[in-house]
């Protein structure tokens, strides 16, 4: 007796959702409509980033989460002004960004480097890390964050925006309202800033 052909089953349909639910214009498409599922994913999918911008820009934990979430709340209203032939993420991080500066002009003052606010951020990391390595990475990121709290915050906010968030350089161009070529002075000045400040704080990082 031969064997039948496999008939497409739940398998298949999973593997059919799970790849329009990856697919971001799909994604947006579906939020614009009102699913709540696909919204649902979608702040499961760029809620580390939103917080990292957040966090960037209070420098502290607890108000960061506050700001996310109004962030959030800002990208839901405004889903409807987003033009599909744009990237996402600009768009989302401009408001993201200006949720911010909105929200530290409501506290009227600059931001106070916070001593362990970073420490809540999301890190990437690879699968099964050993504590020996979960360690000297803590120690490598709270050293890299000392550093940037040395920085002004022009510089931080080119190394978030390049380094962290991975945006291009026109991307952060149209952000920022400068030119390009403003853009890639910025960044190359900030990483060599950066190195310099984190080989003044352990000469030994890096030998």
């Amino acid at each position: 007796m031969g064997h039948s052909e496999p008939v497409p089953g739940r398998a298949a349909f999973r593997n059919e959702t799970e790849r329009v639910l990856l697919d971001e214009a799909t994604l947006l498409e579906r939020c614009r409509r009102g699913d709540d599922l696909a919204w649902e994913a979608l702040v499961r999918l760029y809620q580390s980033r939103v917080y990292a911008v957040a966090l960037h820009y209070m420098r502290n934990a607890e108000e960061a989460r506050d700001v996310a979430q109004d962030i959030f709340v800002r990208i839901y209203q405004r889903l409807g002004t987003f033009r599909g032939g744009e990237a996402f993420l600009p768009w989302m991080l401009r408001l993201a960004r200006n949720a911010c500066i909105d929200a530290l002009r409501r506290r009227k003052a600059r931001p106070h480097a916070a001593d362990a606010a970073f420490g809540d951020a999301v890190q990437l990391a690879a699968p099964g890390p050993t504590p020996e390595e979960m360690s000297e990475a803590r120690s490598s990121r709270d050293l890299l964050y000392r550093a940037m709290d040395r920085m002004s915050e022009a510089d931080r906010e080119i190394l978030m925006l390049k380094d962290i968030q991975g945006l291009m350089i026109e991307e952060i161009s149209s952000l920022l309202a400068v030119p390009t070529g403003t853009v890639k002075s910025r960044c190359n000045r900030a990483r060599l800033e950066l190195a310099a400040h984190v080989r003044r704080l352990d000469p030994s990082y890096g030998a």
